[in-house]
């Protein structure tokens, strides 16, 4: 439920500040396959507990996409699904995350009694932390990180700053989409003022494509399907377009953006299909349709704009369903 005030919300904050300051080595996790606002708040975090003289171990249930690694600096970041590490942690922050499930396979890494700061953004966080500091109208979790930081009197350095334009910069779409508020561009305002290279950035993130995605993406746009009178409609990627084309994870960013996009279109959707009958399910809307509560109707979650599920079945199976839900929803 959001907060009514922002005494609450500054309350969250001063908890937070006391989780951090009386605690030392954490163990700092995002969400399974890492998108920009992910990344970043997963650096941010370690150069802010930098800052303070904290230890850390930064980890993911897989690999971070090689595209963001260059927010972390000299800081490493594990992939647990190579290298686990041989211990358990009693103090873990958990960023961008909208619930206990998107963690992953790493929570066999807390200790029975872990205390756990959950930092999120999300309208369907169910607050799963033994402290939460979640503000559902911020547009990334790096806006939460900002005021966190701001809230510490932390210094405003180079990489924590790179770190929070990047979250803000992917997760409104290049400051296009309705979640850019004019705390957004203030805060991108200042982060430009103290150096951070915006074009860059820009560039790296958002512009340039592998040659990879673009063979995924020919293949995905070949899908392209309709329904509702074309209210709805959707792609899909299978595992033998990935093998083929020789795509990673994050060569299907941005590709659920295509069908929403089309005219007329009120919900886009990408199906991306994995091993064992494991379907992911990213939706977009126009806005007249709230896609969290599709999602969370099916075990997912996410904002009233951009939210997703995972489903088990066969690709065609889990298509109808979903378009089904989707249907009744318009």
């Amino acid at each position: 439920m959001m907060m009514d005030t922002l005494s609450g919300y500054e309350t969250e904050l001063e908890n937070a500040k006391r989780f951090i300051l009386e605690r030392d080595d954490f163990l700092v996790v995002s969400h399974v396959q890492p998108d920009g606002d992910a990344a970043g708040s997963t650096f941010a975090v370690g150069w802010m507990l930098r800052q303070l003289g904290k230890t850390y171990t930064l980890i993911n249930e897989g690999r971070m996409p090689e595209k963001f690694l260059f927010m972390a600096g000299n800081q490493g970041i594990v992939n647990f699904s190579e290298e686990r590490p041989q211990r358990r942690f009693s103090n873990i922050i958990s960023v961008d995350c909208a619930d206990f499930e998107r963690i992953g396979a790493v929570h066999a890494l807390f200790a029975e009694d872990a205390a756990l700061l959950n930092i999120d953004h999300h309208v369907t966080n169910d607050r799963f932390g033994h402290s939460n500091l979640v503000r559902e109208d911020a547009a990334a979790t790096v806006e939460v990180l900002y005021d966190l930081a701001v809230h510490m009197n932390l210094v405003m350095n180079e990489p924590l700053n790179t770190c929070i334009y990047s979250g803000l910069l992917t997760d409104t779409g290049g400051f296009r989409y309705s979640n850019t508020s004019p705390k957004v561009m203030r805060i991108a305002a200042e982060m430009l003022r103290l150096g951070v290279k915006g074009h860059e950035l820009a560039e790296h993130l958002l512009e340039k494509l592998t040659i990879s995605q673009v063979s995924l993406l020919k293949r995905a746009l070949s899908t392209l399907s309709f329904a509702c009178d074309q209210k709805v409609a959707w792609v899909y990627v299978t595992l033998e377009d990935v093998v083929q084309t020789g795509a990673s994870s994050e060569d299907l960013d941005g590709l659920v953006n295509y069908p929403r996009n089309i005219e007329g279109v009120e919900v886009g959707m990408l199906f991306k299909e994995r091993e064992h009958d494991q379907i992911k399910a990213s939706f977009r809307s126009g806005g007249h349709v709230d896609v969290a509560q599709i999602a969370k109707s099916m075990g997912g979650g996410g904002h009233a704009r951009a939210a997703g599920c995972t489903l088990y079945g066969k690709l065609d199976d889990v298509i109808d369903r979903v378009v089904r839900e989707v249907e009744k929803a318009l």
